[in-house]
């Protein structure tokens, strides 16, 4: 495989500091807009935003991009580091190696083995974006079908100085032990590689709407997959004549380890209880966002009991 050096590419957008702040409001002089994230961008409990939500490496192109942004004025160091993920038939997703199951772990095929990237670690200023590049090589005798990791950006503490949470009060005794507790927050995408032609088939079952009494109101239902691909897409549940959806949401997916997945749709808020009522028909629709976005990969009509 070719190197990766050289192949960085590094976006910068200079924030505001503090010291700026108060001049400008001294002055009278408008403040500058804060930098917003990304569009497309998701963040977690820490100060690092993270784009787009998942990458999909195919045959066609053997190169993807990670983009990571620093949403506050501080600099910060992250890594970016690799690991393996399971999902269960509730959508949850736990640690492979927290797996004991060997049937359940061998459902799972990693990439990692077909990927590379780089940096492993790195400084953004405030505000600033970098992108991480990621190669996938797979080996000619690599069988068909969909490998997955996920990439976690982890936020690296700073350096600490002895200072402990007791000498930080001054309540630290000479000679006795503190306690210095940091954090270290994450968020993680999943990054797919797909080699050789991969099939799918997607289904629509046990629908069922929850009780009037219950609060929020929402639809049930079960995603079925067949295949060597994940599904990936948006849910949307409508009511003949409404122009708006009933229910929806976006970004569900079934991977390959799963044969099934259950959904809850939160109903829309300012839902006509009546469309809801026994015997009205409702239609749910799944819509590809992968392979072919805008693609119906299934569709199943409901009448409520």
């Amino acid at each position: 495989m070719a190197g990766l050096a050289g192949i960085i590419a590094v976006a910068a957008s200079p924030g505001v500091s503090a010291q700026a702040a108060r001049v400008a409001t001294a002055t009278a002089t408008p403040a500058a807009a804060p930098v917003q994230p990304p569009e497309g961008s998701i963040g977690g409990m820490g100060d690092v935003n993270i784009f787009p939500k998942r990458v999909v490496i195919d045959p066609r192109q053997r190169i993807g991009s990670i983009g990571l942004f620093n949403r506050v004025a501080a600099s910060g160091d992250y890594e970016v580091t690799l690991g393996d993920l399971m999902m269960t038939e509730d959508g949850d997703l736990i640690a492979l190696d927290k797996v004991t199951d060997p049937a359940l772990r061998a459902r799972v095929h990693p990439a990692g083995p077909l990927l590379r990237w780089s940096p492993h670690r790195v400084t953004l200023a405030g505000n600033e974006a970098q992108t991480v590049r990621v190669m996938a090589h797979a080996a000619p005798d690599t069988p068909p079908g969909e490998y997955r990791s996920h990439f976690s950006i982890i936020s690296v503490p700073p350096a600490t100085d002895g200072l402990t949470i007791d000498s930080a009060a001054g309540a630290a005794s000479p000679g006795g032990i503190g306690v210095r507790i940091v954090p270290r927050f994450g968020i993680s995408i999943p990054v797919i590689v797909r080699v050789g032609e991969t099939t799918l088939t997607v289904g629509l079952r046990d629908l069922a709407v929850s009780a009037p009494t219950a609060s929020p109101r929402v639809i049930d239902l079960v995603i079925t997959r067949d295949g060597t691909r994940s599904a990936f897409g948006d849910l949307s549940v409508t009511a003949k004549g409404q122009r708006t959806p009933v229910a929806e949401i976006k970004g569900i997916g079934v991977y390959t380890e799963v044969g099934a997945r259950k959904v809850h749709i939160p109903v829309a808020a300012k839902t006509d209880p009546q469309l809801l009522a026994h015997g009205a028909k409702l239609t749910v629709t799944y819509t590809d966002d992968d392979a072919a976005p805008g693609k119906i990969l299934a569709r199943q009509e409901f009448t409520v009991p």
